[in-house]
Order: C-alpha cells, then structure tokens, then sequence
C-alpha cells in the first residue's frame, strides 16, 4: 500500500500536494466547527479548554516535543530507512518550502489536528476512542507497522499530555514542535542537496572551461 501511495505522490505537483493538505486542514476544521455545535452546549465550554497563561504549554509542550524527537532519531538510528519510509509525502510536501511557509503549515496541522482529535473526539468520547479513529484514517502505513507504530504513539502521548493538562495549547505546542523540526530538517536536507548539486556542476563546467582556453 505504501508503494502504491508512493506512486500516486510521485503524479502530483509539490502546489498539489500543497493545495490538497490545506483542503484536508480546513475541512477537519470544518468537521470540527459542525460537531462542536452539537457536542458543546456554550461557546465557553469550548474556550475554556484553551488556557494561553499555563506555563505547561513550555514545559510539558516543548518538552514533550523534544521527547518524541529524541526517540524519533534513535529510532531512525536503530531500524532501516525502509520501516520508516512514508511514501516520499512529507519530502514533497516540505523540501520545495520557504521557511515561513513550513511555519503557517506545520501550525495549521497541529491546530487542525488537536482540535478535532483533542478538542472534539477525545473530549467527548475519551483518549481510547480518540486513538482508535486516529489509528484508522492512518490504515495506510499498515504494510509499514513500525511506521503506524510510532504515528499512534504519537497520538496516543499527545492525547495524554491534554489528559494530564487539561489545556489544549499544550499538545498543539507539541504538534508544532514536532512537525516544524521534522519540516525544516526536509527543508534543509533538501537545500543541501541542491546546493552541493549546484557546486558540482559549477566544478565541471569550470574543469571543461580550463581544458578548452
């Protein structure tokens, strides 16, 4: 399955792939909003999750963010690139990216993302059922078990820091953090590349120019 969803990236233009996760954001924004009217009863119930003066936002946040980067590149260390390897989707998405622009992205997501699996699912139905729908729109890493492995972990320590914290911001930090590292590290890989590419033509081009005066 991952093959065949690496397939169907390697069609889309870097602006596709772009547009298609802002219509995913924005539509889980939207499935938010709808459910929210049914499962909130006032506009406050749903404010008073997001507490922006709680110092666990850094702490806990940031914190735990850094946890799952450590364990992420032990991980990357320990198991072949193969077990881990997503399709070439995160390469498309981000590798072509400015900087701000990996900013705003990696925001919209956690935000996108933490609201609906947090604020909605997990609140009203608990960090079970929250981990379980999470688990099933991610079915496509299945052929990729260490992969499904350590995004459900993931969700699952996000979805316990909002259990130990009651604040929203903080696993949205987390979010953050996490997907703007990772972001930036495709960014700068990438960058590299060309850079060391560009380099290396310029060599040839100037060995050829010095044989031919």
């Amino acid at each position: 399955m991952i093959e065949q969803h690496r397939r169907i990236i390697e069609k889309l233009t870097d602006r596709q792939v772009v547009e298609q996760l802002y219509f995913t954001q924005v539509l889980m924004l939207i499935v938010s909003f709808l459910l929210g009217i049914f499962m909130f009863d006032h506009w406050t119930d749903f404010t008073a999750l997001w507490q922006v003066h709680d110092m666990r936002i850094l702490t806990y946040g940031i914190g735990g963010a850094l946890l799952v980067i450590v364990v992420d590149a032990i991980v990357m260390k320990v198991f072949p690139a193969h077990m881990y390897d997503d399709g070439g989707l995160n390469e498309k998405m981000f590798k072509n990216r400015s900087i701000p622009h990996i900013v705003w992205l990696t925001l919209l997501i956690a935000f996108s993302e933490e609201i609906l699996f947090r604020g909605i699912v997990q609140q009203q139905f608990g960090l079970e059922i929250a981990s379980i729908v999470f688990a099933l729109l991610h079915f496509r890493y299945l052929s990729k078990i260490l992969l499904f492995i350590l995004v459900v972990s993931i969700s699952i320590f996000l979805g316990l820091l909002y259990e130990w914290t009651g604040n929203l911001f903080v696993p949205v930090m987390t979010h953050f953090v996490i997907d703007l590292v990772f972001a930036c590290q495709i960014r700068l890989k990438y960058r590299g590349r060309d850079e060391h590419g560009r380099n290396v033509e310029n060599e040839e081009k100037k060995g050829a120019t010095d044989k031919h005066p």
